[in-house]
């Protein structure tokens, strides 16, 4: 390969550069002659120069005309363009061409530009825009290179005295309309007399990075590659030196130059790439910047002109004889081929500097004319002969067959660099590399090497089957591990590496691999910290392995709530570290998890987990409150109510289901991200949270700060009572207690802690003396929660029915361990608070379930409560009753009586039912004879029943004699004779009244007995009547001005006659509802009916007048 080289290198011998065929020459003919060379280039010796333009190929003669040619080498069109002379120079950008020649009528050359676009309506030719000459001093001298800026902006001529003349502004001259001499006066940049000036080029100012450059030669330079330059610089290239002078940009506008390079170039050997000047000397091709010589590259031999085509670098040696004993190879090959050895040959030499190889090299007899690209991309090569030499570029497929037949895997890499290849064709150089190291070198690293860089392009599974060999498996983690790095790998990848790293025990690589942050992304459109591999599939790997340090890592750090607490509990058994854990957690996360783990963390933590049960219950915020715990690490506690069936007790439901320590959790069970707004403590309605409420752990076993540790159960029900301090913060709605019910099933006493605590934090109720003080004296909540909703009183029903049951149960299932209170004395402790309980005004319970309780656990003292509260006196009473009969409980009557004196007067009828009960047996009668006479008296004053009525009662059985009611009858039939005797006399004055009223209707009614008035007095003023007078037949007599004008009805009988007739209209209207009657009659029975008897109801006639 070669080497950098400077100028004082020439005597080193020159590498052996590889060399390829990747160019085939091919002759071109005539397009009407297919023996022939194209009818422009047959008089070659004619021609003066050729150029390639965006119109097509510009050929000039000696003759001064110059001809377009198009595709095919035809003419599109030809003109004159230096009369009676020569075309020396041309020059095209955007359409614009420039010519520089010789006529006859000039001493100095003649600069002359066109418009290829454009047609003169005359001669048909190009629109001629300017033609001057080119005459710096009285003395002229010949024109040696030319150089046009890619904006017309600038023209550069260089003669053969040294001197380089600058047009600026070229463009702009242009666009005016001048005069057709009109130029812009060129500036002399450079003088040098004794070196002639060889080659010119403009480096265009660079708007991009170099990196993106088409020009190879720039892109793989070593120069900077990061930086843009918007100056215009000019090279200027004599045959003992190279220049350069600033156009454009900061400094310019002097005609100072910069020596670049103490080295020169013959005429044609200096040709410019995109931003190097490209020197070929005899000894070695130099690349110059405008900072100084690049890269060079030793390639030694004469060398008469270069070009540069596309990448390449197109080198053409001088006539020379060859010989069969040439350094070259292609001049042995030409003499031994053509076995001649006396004729002039010349070399054109096709080098790709990029790539450092030869990629054409031929030999051409009689010399080269011209060489030039054509605009279609082509390479042709004119020789003196007239031949005309097509070199036609290879595809790059065939190229890179070329180097895998020869295994330089390296180069075809770089040849698609430079070939600008996509990154599919380059990802199968890499693997086709991969492949020949694999195979043939038994290189597994530098496989591996290559391997890696087709990710992305390359199906996985093809090297990872390559690498499954235990000797092999350093490199496939390699690959692996670079697989996650980009993104690309999936489950079963993550799960392989995973394992090789358990296989290996590679702890590090492990712990480096968990702990990657984000992966690489090909583009910049992909999140950046998406993890490279699967979460779920590594968390799972790990604890198969039995990395749970690692898998717990995970789970922690991505949030995956439900697999952390699982690694902890399940495999690693850190009960502490999952309770501190869930403490962090939002309020949903918490209460997801603690019903799948409540119960293993109850059986391993029982104190501290009733604690965070505790505070999950009755502390959630309106707004998620941050709590920082002594690590530093934060948490949310989100205001999220959790919906779930209401149900009276769970007590039963309890003892079923006793699943293993780590419990499952129900399929209804819904885990929840926990909140991601968090505010600090304290920040909420400007007051502090108490440390009470708080969900924050203090110690690393997870005691909360400020609480203190829950007591046990015999503390609880009574021995020494817990206190709770209250947040003073607005709360809304909690989490249900009713969820984690089912995980007390072993744990009692624990349970009894958290329903009490539960209670008295949550509503405020407590049926423990101490903690109501407590709680009076303690700040209450800022904002009561609504007792109207109904999810919270679902809540606290169940709540005070399973603590109801508990206390009516918990001492015959189990003992409080470690106390040395009595078991009589836990019994009577727990029966009285379920006695406060169904005492408590405030406390919400279930009557009935309450009922069930008390009567299957034989507590009488609450069932009495509960038929007093439920306002079922006749059902304690029959309770005693009962008792009573069953012999248990000889007091039984005395409850009884005593009972009736605390219900009766409000509830008579009891005193039926006891009078019974106390005469249903000769023991009974006999005990409470004084008792049986004070109901009967009591019976009898309040009318509870019937003389007959009682009689009944007392002569059902042979309990009760006549001689104990022998005064009372006496005395009731007495009253009973006297009551008839009075009623039989008002009949009799009834009668005698209705017989006289009839008299008294027959009277007036009958007409032929006339009436005779006797009143003296007028009933309205009592003076003595006179006429005019007024007689009413009701015997009542008035003077006419004590009457109203117009009255006809006696004013003292009006009011008595209009009551009487609005008890007949009201008792009329009653006839007509019919509802109103039955009510009536369904209460009062008969007397109903007497009643509606004795006002009419049922009178013919209106029953009459109704049908009509």
């Amino acid at each position: 390969m070669a080497s950098n080289i400077s100028a004082g290198t020439n005597s080193a011998s020159a590498p052996a550069w590889r060399q390829f065929s990747f160019f085939g020459p091919i002759l071109v003919k005539d397009i009407h002659d297919a023996n022939n060379t194209p009818e422009i280039f047959k008089a070659t010796l004619e021609i003066s120069t050729i150029t390639s333009s965006s119109a097509g190929i510009l050929v000039a003669d000696i003759y001064g005309s110059i001809h377009l040619l198009d595709k095919d080498f035809e003419s599109i069109s030809s003109w004159v363009a230096h009369v009676g002379g020569r075309v020396t120079h041309m020059v095209e950008k955007k359409g614009i061409l420039v010519t520089l020649g010789e006529e006859n009528t000039a001493q100095s050359p003649l600069i002359k530009i066109w418009d290829l676009g454009k047609k003169d309506r005359r001669t048909t030719a190009p629109l001629l825009l300017r033609s001057a000459k080119v005459q710096p001093s009285n003395r002229p001298h010949p024109v040696s290179t030319v150089a046009l800026s890619a904006n017309l902006s600038h023209l550069a001529i260089g003669l053969g005295d040294g001197t380089v003349l600058l047009y600026r502004h070229l463009d702009q001259s242009l666009a005016s309309s001048g005069s057709l001499t009109t130029l812009p006066k060129p500036r002399t940049i450079h003088e040098s007399p004794t070196e002639p000036i060889t080659g010119l080029g403009f480096r265009e100012p660079i708007l991009r990075s170099l990196s993106q450059a088409p020009d190879a030669a720039l892109r793989h330079s070593r120069e900077p590659t990061d930086q843009t330059d918007p100056n215009l610089y000019l090279f200027i290239v004599t045959t003992n030196h190279v220049l350069v002078h600033q156009a454009i940009g900061r400094g310019a506008g002097s005609s100072s130059v910069m020596v670049v390079d103490e080295i020169g170039a013959g005429l044609g050997c200096a040709v410019m790439s995109e931003s190097n000047m490209i020197v070929a000397r005899d000894e070695a091709i130099y690349m110059c910047a405008i900072e100084g010589r690049g890269n060079a590259f030793a390639y030694e031999g004469n060398k008469s002109a270069i070009h540069v085509h596309s990448s390449y670098l197109v080198i053409i040696s001088p006539p020379f004889v060859a010989s069969a004993s040439a350094a070259s190879a292609t001049v042995r090959n030409f003499v031994r081929t053509t076995g001649d050895d006396t004729s002039e040959i010349s070399k054109v030499t096709v080098f790709d500097h990029a790539n450092k190889f030869v990629a054409y090299s031929g030999t051409f007899s009689q010399g080269v004319r011209e060489i030039f690209s054509a605009p279609w991309g082509d390479l042709y090569i004119l020789g003196n002969n007239g031949e005309l030499t097509h070199l036609i570029e290879k595809p790059t497929s065939a190229k890179l067959d070329m180097l895998y037949k020869r295994s330089l895997y390296g180069l075809a890499l770089n040849l698609a660099m430079t070939q600008n290849l996509d990154d599919s064709h380059v990802a199968d150089i890499h693997r086709q590399y991969g492949d020949h190291l694999y195979s043939s070198k038994n290189d597994y690293d530098g496989a591996m090497t290559q391997y890696v860089k087709t990710l992305g392009w390359v199906q996985p599974s093809y090297v990872i089957r390559k690498f499954l060999d235990a000797q092999r498996i350093h490199n496939l983690v390699t690959y692996l591990q670079e697989l996650h790095t980009q993104g690309l790998a999936n489950s079963d990848h993550t799960t392989l590496l995973l394992n090789t790293y358990t296989k290996l025990k590679d702890v590090s690589r492990l712990d480096s691999f968990i702990k990657t942050e984000s992966k690489y992304s090909r583009e910049e459109s992909i999140a950046s910290d998406e993890l490279p591999f699967d979460l779920d599939t590594a968390i799972r790997v790990c604890r198969q392995a039995g990395y749970f340090e690692h898998a717990g890592y995970l789970a922690k750090k991505y949030e995956r709530h439900e697999d952390y607490l699982r690694i902890q509990i399940e495999d690693a058994g850190k009960y502490s570290e999952a309770l501190l854990y869930l403490r962090k957690l939002g309020m949903d996360a918490a209460e997801g998890n603690l019903a799948r783990y409540g119960r293993a963390l109850l059986s391993n933590l029982p104190q501290e987990t009733t604690e965070l049960l505790i505070d999950l219950c009755t502390t959630t915020l309106d707004t998620a409150v941050e709590v920082i715990d002594n690590t530093g690490e934060e948490a949310s506690i989100s205001a999220v109510s959790k919906s779930t069936a209401g149900g009276a007790s769970y007590l039963s439901y309890l003892t079923l289901h006793r699943n293993s320590i780590a419990g499952q959790a129900s399929e209804t069970t819904t885990v929840v991200s926990p909140s991601v707004k968090t505010v600090r403590v304290g920040d909420i309605d400007g007051s502090a949270i108490p440390r009470s409420g708080s969900l924050n752990s203090d110690t690393a076993s997870g005691t909360p700060r400020g609480i203190s540790p829950p007591p046990t159960a015999l503390s609880t029900i009574g021995i020494a009572p817990m206190s709770a301090r209250l947040p003073t913060v607005n709360l809304s709605k909690r989490l249900s207690p009713r969820l984690y019910f089912a995980h007390f099933v072993d744990h009692m006493e624990q349970f009894v802690v958290f329903l009490e605590t539960v209670a008295l934090r949550r509503w405020g109720q407590s049926v423990d003396e101490n903690s109501q003080k407590d709680m009076s004296n303690s700040s209450r909540l800022s904002t009561t929660p609504d007792i109207g909703d109904e999810e919270d009183r679902h809540d606290q029903v169940a709540v005070w029915n399973t603590l109801l049951e508990l206390y009516l149960t918990l001492p015959g299932i189990s003992s409080s361990p470690g106390s040395s209170a009595p078991q009589d004395e836990i019994a009577i402790a727990l029966k009285e608070k379920a006695h406060r309980v169904l005492r408590s005004e405030t406390i919400p319970y279930d009557t009935t379930h309450a009922l069930i309780l008390c009567s299957s656990r034989g507590y009488t003292k609450g069932l009495v409560l509960l038929w007093e509260k439920m306002g079922m006196y006749e059902d304690v009473l029959r309770f005693w009753m009962e008792r009573d009969k069953e012999g248990a409980m000889p007091e039984a009557s005395t409850q009884v009586l005593k009972h009736l004196q605390l219900y009766g007067l409000k509830h008579p009828h009891l005193y039926t039912l006891v009078l019974r009960f106390l005469t249903s047996s000769p023991v009974l009668f006999s005990r409470h004879m004084d008792d049986v006479k004070e109901v009967i008296q009591h019976i009898d004053q309040e009318s509870i029943m019937p003389p007959l009525g009682i009689i009944q009662v007392l002569s059902r059985n042979d309990v009760a004699s006549v001689g104990l009611v022998k005064e009372w009858l006496i005395e009731r039939i007495t009253q009973e004779r006297g009551e008839i005797q009075a009623d039989r006399e008002w009949v009799s004055s009834y009668r005698m009244e209705t017989a006289a009223k009839l008299n008294q209707v027959q009277e007036l009614s009958d007409p032929e007995h006339p009436k005779v008035f006797h009143v003296t007095r007028c009933s309205t003023c009592g003076g003595q009547l006179d006429l005019p007078s007024i007689h009413f037949m009701c015997n009542h007599s008035y003077h006419q001005r004590c009457l109203p004008d117009n009255e006809t009805e006696c004013p003292n009988c009006a009011r008595e006659h209009g009551v009487i007739r609005e008890i007949r209209r009201n008792n009329e209207q009653l006839a007509d509802q019919h509802d109103l009657f039955v009510s009536e009659v369904q209460e009062g029975g008969f007397k109903a009916l007497a009643n509606a008897f004795s006002r009419g109801l049922f009178n013919q006639s209106r029953l009459d007048s109704v049908a009509v």
